[in-house]
């Protein structure tokens, strides 16, 4: 951020806005992406604790069946979790506030941290399922307050960088997983539920700290009504005193938001005008999610073992790609608003497709052609890299962008509901595709990341740059709707200069 040259007006990154966003990005993004690959590494071990628990109880071992099955299930309980976190997320932010939901949101993490910590002194297989369930929740809650409390933190030329932020933590949490994850390390009989309980420690940080941080002004002069305390929680962001243009801002923006009213979800899908928009958020949150890139992180370790990695080396390479996906996430926090977000969509979903493509092939060739496994391995390292491009940043940030405000919190539950489960019926029905259909259960990812991309080149604007007007206006070209409906009740009572918004908001 060059902020020397940013005049006074434009916003700069203060101390405070940039320790607020990392002790939220941290205390709440970093967990989401630990959980996921938390369990990746001592899976084997995990399942041996559950035959033996399961021996102790009633004599007899599980069966193949019922132990994978088992073990499906205390990996999907995660995005189920998710789920069920994005649909408290309206209610919440609008009771507690921002801030507020982050703070009790951590309750959705030590908790279970305890459990999973425990849960082999109790003996107990339960309690990593329910507690799975539980971080679930945080996740599904933090992946949605964290956009929206930076979003609102930031002045609006930091809103694009500050927004892919939670992403690169979701990133470093899944390398810290995998690093916590070596043999060496946590991975072993008695390191495990240590491994597991580690999730709790940036929940207790973030309760430690981020109560001395400001919650969202908007919020506060919105929701609160309370002026005073926008007004200081803006000085203490923006780092001088006069805050009155932008406090100004966000009152035009509420008496434009009241004349536009709150779009609920079911209103979300009725309205003509929002038809294209909606389309495009569960097309990508779904192409994001089905596009296979959890299938390789769940069963990254699986897939060296079967491209004939040697036992031991495996979790290196493992850490190596998350090493990789880190980096590749720091890019496009610089690249999506050089190359625009259209350009990163694309190019990632095809490398998407390629690589998938590719993998199927070596996967199936590696016991006839002696270099195969060194292909599956480029195929995944190269997937990685185009998911962290595009796929994994854009969607969240679109959602921002081609929703105006009133219909933006519907939008969030709506992308997060397919995000989270997506990545539900992915972690469940994989294994038995996998057993079912071996190498070429890629094929199916291919397809999906071939159709997102077919769609996205047809249909998906390109934002950068643009207005969240202009990009209204787009859509409404697309939409076939006029720019106004003059003889509809609920836009007459539009102000004409509420910020420009409206002109274009019609319902069928």
């Amino acid at each position: 951020m060059e902020q020397q040259n940013l005049t006074k007006e434009e916003g700069r990154l203060t101390l405070v806005l940039l320790l607020a966003t990392l002790i939220a990005a941290f205390g709440s993004s970093f967990q989401y992406g630990y959980n996921v690959a938390a369990v990746n590494s001592p899976a084997e071990l995990m399942k041996a604790f559950y035959n033996e628990t399961y021996y102790e109880r009633n004599n007899i071992y599980i069966n193949e069946f019922s132990l994978t099955l088992l073990w499906s299930v205390s990996v999907s309980m995660f995005p189920f979790g998710g789920f069920i976190g994005s649909l408290m997320v309206g209610p919440l932010v609008n009771k507690l506030g921002r801030k507020g939901t982050l703070l009790f949101n951590n309750i959705f993490s030590i908790v279970p941290a305890i459990l999973m910590g425990c849960s082999e002194v109790a003996r107990s297989f339960e309690m990593i399922i329910v507690s799975r369930l539980l971080v679930g929740i945080c996740a599904g809650l933090s992946s949605n307050v964290v956009p929206m409390y930076l979003g609102e933190l930031a002045p609006k030329n930091l809103r694009g960088a500050l927004g892919v932020v939670p992403q690169v933590f979701i990133t470093v949490g899944i390398l810290v997983a995998q690093i916590f994850g070596l043999r060496s390390l946590l991975a072993n009989k008695e390191g495990w539920p240590i491994l597991l309980g580690l999730t709790g420690t940036p929940a207790a940080l973030q309760l430690l700290f981020l109560p001395f941080f400001p919650e969202s002004p908007r919020y506060l002069l919105i929701q609160k009504k309370d002026e005073v305390a926008a007004r200081n929680a803006l000085r203490r962001l923006r780092g001088w005193d006069d805050v009155g243009s932008e406090m100004e801002e966000i009152w035009q923006e509420h008496e434009a938001e009241k004349a536009a009213g709150f779009i609920s979800v079911l209103k979300l899908f009725s309205m003509r005008s929002l038809r294209w928009q909606v389309i495009s958020i569960i097309i990508l949150m779904g192409g994001q999610q089905l596009s296979g890139v959890n299938a390789i992180y769940y069963y990254a370790d699986q897939i060296y073992l079967s491209a004939g990695v040697n036992d031991h080396d495996v979790q290196y390479v493992t850490v190596g790609t998350g090493a990789v996906n880190v980096l590749m996430t720091i890019c496009a926090v610089f690249v999506v608003e050089l190359l625009g977000r259209r350009v990163l969509l694309l190019l990632g979903f095809s490398v998407c497709f390629t690589a998938c493509c590719v993998l199927t092939a070596a996967l199936a060739l590696q016991d006839t052609i002696s270099w195969m496994p060194y292909v599956s391995i480029a195929c995944i390292i190269s997937y990685v890299v185009g998911h962290a491009l595009g796929p994994s940043p854009i969607p969240a940030l679109l959602i921002t962008e081609i929703f105006l405000q009133s219909s933006r919190p519907s939008a969030f539950m709506v992308g997060g509901s397919i995000h989270w489960l997506s990545n539900f019926t992915v972690g469940l029905i994989f294994p038995f595709i996998q057993v079912g259909l071996g190498p070429y259960s890629f094929i199916i990812f291919a397809v999906i990341c071939l159709l997102t991309t077919i769609y996205i080149f047809l249909v998906v604007p390109e934002t950068k740059a643009k207005t969240f007007m202009e990009i209204n206006q787009i859509f409404t070209k697309m939409n076939k709707v006029p720019e106004v409906h003059p003889e509809k009740g609920e836009l007459k009572d539009f102000p004409v200069s509420a910020s420009g918004h409206n002109s274009s908001r019609g319902a069928c």
